[in-house]
């Protein structure tokens, strides 16, 4: 049971978010999984065993099991493909039933993940003056085109839009209160977000809820925005289309995330991205 060490959304041979994966013939006790996911220290862990034709997933941060992982599942994937050949892979997840695809050119793997589905809503008041107090925003940062959100895609995230690329790269929040503002709020990271053009945006996600400070490529939140553009109707998206995510460069750790979504309020979906082993 050797954990495989991949980095998803990887930009070429750079960057990415470093998951943990193990596949096994059955899932380890949930102790287990959380002491193995702990010692990599990576921000998320993703079990798998088999189920029949499909898989049983289960996702660990350092400190505790999460519901949902976009760039683990885009590790699994591709681990599963390099394991049993290219195509796609139904996986039931703790709560949820999803897909990931994989495929491979030459010695490069991608995968898809098709999403569980997703919702938006206006972020509540309390929340909002919380979080703009923990990151030490004014209203005057703020964009004021794409609302302050609550948003989920498999797990629940906050958004709020900065109007400065410059603003977004100086993020900084008190770790411990970050943590207790996302356990009341049940919030799996906080994305903060600018719009670098129609279809592209640069991302920065917190994620103290997970004990880690900052996440480099968050694929649920992705799904999560995906959801709350179609809402929106941003740039026609209401019809379908794609849009891409830039994540990790404030970090050095350069993430390409791809979305696409059908248009229809509240569906899935589909996240996208390179991988490169560790």
């Amino acid at each position: 049971m050797t954990p495989i060490h991949i980095s998803s959304f990887s930009d070429g041979h750079q960057g990415g978010n470093p998951a943990g994966v193990v596949i096994a013939d059955h899932l380890p006790d949930a102790d287990t999984m959380q002491a193995i996911a702990a010692d990599l220290g990576y921000s998320e862990t993703a079990f798998a065993a088999p189920k029949g034709e499909a898989w049983r997933v289960r996702y660990y941060a350092p400190v505790g099991e999460v519901a949902f992982c976009g760039h683990a599942t885009i590790a699994l994937g591709a681990a599963l493909g390099a394991q049993n050949g290219a195509g796609k892979f139904d996986l039931h997840l703790r709560d949820d039933r999803i897909t990931v695809e994989a495929s491979q050119e030459a010695d490069r793997w991608t995968a898809t993940l098709q999403s569980p589905q997703t919702w938006s809503k206006p972020m509540g008041d309390d929340l909002f003056a919380a979080l703009m107090d923990a990151f030490a925003l004014a209203r005057e940062d703020l964009n004021p085109d794409l609302p302050p959100t609550l948003a989920f895609g498999g797990v629940q995230h906050a958004i709020l839009t900065l109007k400065n690329r410059g603003r977004l790269a100086q993020m900084a929040y008190p770790f411990d209160t970050m943590r207790d503002i996302m356990a009341l709020h049940g919030l799996v990271t906080v994305s903060l977000l600018h719009v670098d053009g129609p279809r592209t945006f640069s991302a920065r996600n917190a994620f103290a809820s997970g004990g880690v400070f900052e996440d480099p490529a968050t694929g649920a939140a992705a799904a999560a925005l995906g959801g709350f553009l179609v809402d929106l109707d941003w740039d026609g998206l209401g019809a379908g289309g794609q849009f891409e995510i830039l994540q990790g460069t404030d970090m050095g750790q350069p993430s390409v995330l791809k979305i696409a979504v059908t248009g229809q309020k509240g569906a899935s979906v589909r996240v996208s991205g390179a991988v490169r082993w560790m």
